[in-house]
């Protein structure tokens, strides 16, 4: 189903090293692509925005102030592109791959151990039948120092739920995160 549009752009084997255009050798990245049973997503290097605290706000989900978000820039070094979380804070990223699931797919999606061991934690999050879009990914930075967060690399891993179509799918109900582009999508109601 990945090959035939469900992930795109879809990447047929797990992938660990990259050759890099400043390299020789083939360098190593936290890995994406299909592994045994999901498939490892990356994060785009479009966008990523970090919570701030302005005083007098309070964070509503049923109004929600874009200004609570902060864009951070995309830093590049040898080891790759990557935007920093700093400790103890929240942050919002984006998919690289589009997601277009079937009716009869559930996909939930999960962080990677790599940056767990980091203390990264990635918002456990559904993408329902028939839902289509780029993911709007969720991380806590749960530890004491700064991390990094590397872009065009493997960020959190989707696992597929199959069954029968459902009666109701996300589309028929007309979610409200349908067809999110390549960009951070903020709380709506």
């Amino acid at each position: 189903m990945a090959q035939q549009g469900m992930i795109s752009p879809f990447e047929p084997s797990l992938i660990r090293k990259v050759q890099k255009e400043t390299s020789v050798d083939a360098q190593p990245v936290i890995s994406y692509g299909l592994s045994s049973y999901g498939y490892d997503i990356r994060l785009s290097p479009a966008e990523f925005r970090i919570f701030r605290h302005i005083p007098g706000t309070v964070v509503d989900p049923k109004n929600f102030n874009p200004h609570n978000l902060e864009s951070t820039p995309l830093h590049t070094d040898v080891n790759g592109s990557y935007f920093i979380l700093p400790a103890h804070s929240y942050g919002l990223g984006v998919a690289l791959e589009r997601l277009e699931v079937p009716d009869n797919i559930t996909v939930v999606c999960i962080g990677k151990s790599t940056y767990a061991r980091c203390g990264i934690i990635a918002n456990l999050t559904p993408a329902e039948a028939a839902w289509r879009g780029h993911l709007t990914l969720e991380f806590s930075n749960s530890s004491s120092a700064d991390c990094r967060i590397y872009a065009n690399e493997g960020v959190v891993q989707l696992l597929f739920l199959e069954g029968e179509p459902c009666a109701i799918s996300y589309e028929t109900r007309q979610g409200k995160y349908q067809d999110q582009l390549e960009i951070v999508t903020i709380a709506r109601v």
